[in-house]
């Protein structure tokens, strides 16, 4: 269960009474709606044709869940004072009236007068004085496919100098009576219950679903006694402020978990992560009988960092080659894996929700077996370094060529790739997120090369080590 799920799961136990005690001695939320409605009536804003309804036998009939003793199903329109969609503005460069517009209500949370346009002074005159935003409005937007009921508590705090705030035509307003918590309401509205409730009840085309007030008017509330109101209020606060402050801890150990990886690899490319063996075969000796052409340059021009006397730095091009993927037409591609077709690795396979896509073996002329190293050359993937099983990879991806059996190990040469001497070198040569990379902006890289048996044992140590940190971070996303 993520932190939204968790959230949600919170407001579901509060507004079905399940999450804070009920006390006998509160008076009834059904008393509490007869003393409001007299001044709710009386205060509602003037010249609207229809005042909400009283009559809720449907939803006592088919209520979504079963009340504690002294809570009450009511509609949202009997326990507004002010409840309406803003208006059209006209706009003036004028900066002093801010005009809310649902981008204020921000995706991340919160509100947000920064991006907000401003309106023409010359027609405040036609602008109500109900319309002026207060601390406890309930702004919900109700416009636009993707941010359609997105709900926020506004709060005066967030007009900073500004003198007031006016909501434009794609914001529904909903004011609720001082006698009852807006807050509340607010939790109840932002419920999954709810927020299915108005995505049901949208009007309009795909692309332009809309969110007539009267759903709202019309929207049963299960509300509790005032004094439980305001304890379910608090709980809700303090457990929401908890699992903020939870979701910090874990993202900054997230970042620590990152950091230690980077940090184990440094010490595995130094040399310091496992201890060396005097009967290792000295890295060097190694490549000159693998490759008895290979002459030794001794001290090369540059060394990234000093290395053990059983190392040797190699230049990248005389051991690893660096080969270009294919990219078939887009007309062969299948989501379905079948006998005849091969997985086609491309960048766009790790995204949020990955989509492999499959090609006829027969157009499968850039292959790859399993274990093969893949590097992303371009995008925001750029840098990421992947384990290919049997198939394909297209122009976004290239695969390292191994040009001498036993002389390096594969998985020694993956946590290579991943470690700060290939990750730097990208920075470096990367002018744009776009440009990529080819075998030749590879060629004057370095390549530390340990004893072969010394390869094998740093790779196990960083595998035992990284999948401690995976369970850890497992556990955390859990």
């Amino acid at each position: 269960m993520n932190t939204k799920q968790l959230k949600q799961k919170i407001l579901s136990l509060a507004i079905s009474g399940k999450l804070v005690p009920q006390d006998p001695s509160d008076e009834p939320a059904s008393e509490l709606l007869k003393r409001i409605k007299p001044e709710r009536e009386s205060t509602v804003e003037k010249g609207r044709k229809k005042k909400a309804t009283t009559d809720t036998s449907h939803y006592q009939q088919q209520p979504p869940f079963e009340l504690p003793k002294g809570w009450v199903w009511c509609k949202l329109g009997e326990v507004c004072l002010f409840l309406s969609r803003g208006r059209s503005p006209i706009y003036s460069e004028e900066k002093l009236y801010p005009v809310f517009a649902q981008k204020c209500n921000l995706k991340e949370g919160g509100i947000s007068l920064e991006n907000a346009r401003f309106l023409d002074p010359n027609t405040l005159n036609k602008w109500k004085e109900e319309y002026k935003l207060r601390t406890g409005d309930i702004l919900v937007n109700s416009t636009g496919t993707g941010t359609v009921g997105r709900t926020r508590l506004f709060d005066e705090k967030y007009l900073g100098n500004y003198p007031f705030v006016l909501p434009d035509s794609h914001i529904s307003v909903v004011r609720i009576h001082k006698n009852i918590m807006s807050s509340y309401v607010y939790n109840y509205i932002s419920s999954t219950l709810v927020q299915r409730y108005i995505e049901d009840n949208l009007a309009g085309s795909t692309n332009q679903k809309e969110l007539y007030i009267g759903v709202l008017e019309n929207l049963i509330i299960s509300l509790p006694p005032f004094k439980e109101q305001q304890r379910i209020v608090q709980e809700v606060d303090r457990l929401f402020t908890l699992i903020d402050q939870l979701e910090e801890d874990k993202i900054a150990l997230q970042q620590l978990i990152t950091q230690l990886k980077s940090k184990i690899l440094s010490l595995a490319i130094r040399g310091q992560l496992v201890p060396q063996d005097a009967n290792d075969e000295p890295a060097e000796v190694l490549l000159k009988r693998i490759n008895p052409e290979y002459k030794s340059r001794g001290n090369l021009h540059y060394q990234p960092f000093e290395i053990p006397k059983s190392w040797v730095w190699v230049e990248h091009q005389i051991i690893l080659g660096i080969s270009g993927g294919a990219q078939p037409s887009k007309s062969y591609f299948s989501e379905e894996k079948s006998p005849n077709y091969v997985r086609l690795y491309q960048i766009r396979d790790y995204g949020d929700k990955p989509m492999p896509v499959y090609i006829p073996k027969e157009l499968a002329n850039k292959l790859t077996q399993k274990g093969d190293i893949l590097l992303a050359r371009y995008g925001g993937s750029l840098g990421k370094v992947f384990i290919a099983e049997e198939g394909a990879y297209n122009v976004a991806m290239a695969k390292i060529v191994f040009k001498f059996e036993g002389l390096i190990d594969k998985d020694f040469a993956y946590y290579y790739y991943l470690s700060e001497i290939y990750q730097d070198k990208l920075k470096s040569i990367s002018r744009t997120a776009q440009a990529g990379f080819n075998s030749t902006d590879l060629s004057d890289m370095l390549f530390v090369l340990p004893p072969y048996n010394e390869q094998k044992r740093i790779a196990k140590r960083i595998t035992e080590l990284f999948n401690i940190i995976d369970e850890i971070q497992n556990a955390l996303n859990s």
